[in-house]
């Protein structure tokens, strides 16, 4: 696995489960934030946890803030903070900065001044939900797309004790099962002939409407 450099800029409750998973999974992980409790709070989830205010060029640019892989503006409820501190990183030569948006507008003006990936976690966590109501088998999404999700669905019982080859799901419902999830054990690009089991996983790839209707199979 390759062992990137993330800094999280805004150490909330977003910021910092961000933080978290990129550290458990290994990666180099610098926390951020402008109140010194949050940054002592957090520092048994990053790699390194700083004071700073990421509206200063300076502070930016001792931290070695242009450095970093990927930047991550999580900062809460401040838009003027948040939007001035992706219009720095970008100035300052950072390559991918991701922001956190409270509204459309505020993801309009970040998306102006130079962010490469506008996250909205309010609706999307509204989104996920409001999916997993209407289909019960889809446990876990990832958006490629407007049209098109990478899906994780539980099987309905009656495709238990099959190989993929038999299910023929490509052609019958036109998704494709890039992996299965099996308890503890995750098998990528299975073959034909793998057998799925009760209380598989299968996390396929497709356009979203023809992936809602799998996940709907009884």
């Amino acid at each position: 696995m390759t062992i990137r450099q993330y800094a999280i800029i805004g150490l909330g409750r977003f910021g910092t489960s961000i933080a978290r998973r990129l550290h458990e999974a290994g990666q180099e992980v610098l926390g951020i934030d402008v109140n010194e409790e949050r940054v002592e709070d957090t520092e048994l989830f990053v790699t390194h946890a700083v004071v700073a205010d990421s509206t200063e060029e300076k502070a930016l640019t001792s931290i070695g803030i242009r450095n970093f892989d990927c930047v991550i503006v999580a900062i809460g409820n401040d838009m003027q903070s948040s939007i001035l501190t992706v219009m720095l990183l970008k100035e300052l030569g950072v390559k991918k900065v991701i922001a956190k948006a409270l509204g459309k507008r505020h993801g309009q003006v970040l998306e102006k001044v130079g962010a490469d990936w506008i996250i909205y976690p309010e609706r999307d966590m509204g989104e996920r939900v409001a999916n997993q109501l209407l289909s019960p088998n889809m446990l876990n999404y990832i958006q490629l797309s407007k049209e098109y999700n990478i899906e994780e669905i539980m099987i309905p019982p009656k495709m238990a004790e099959k190989s993929l080859r038999e299910l023929d799901i490509r052609a019958k419902y036109n998704v494709s099962a890039i992996a299965i999830v099996r308890e503890s054990d995750i098998i990528v690009s299975p073959s034909p002939d793998q057998i799925i089991h009760k209380g598989d996983l299968l996390v396929m790839i497709g356009n979203r409407e023809d992936l809602a209707k799998f996940s709907n199979i009884e």
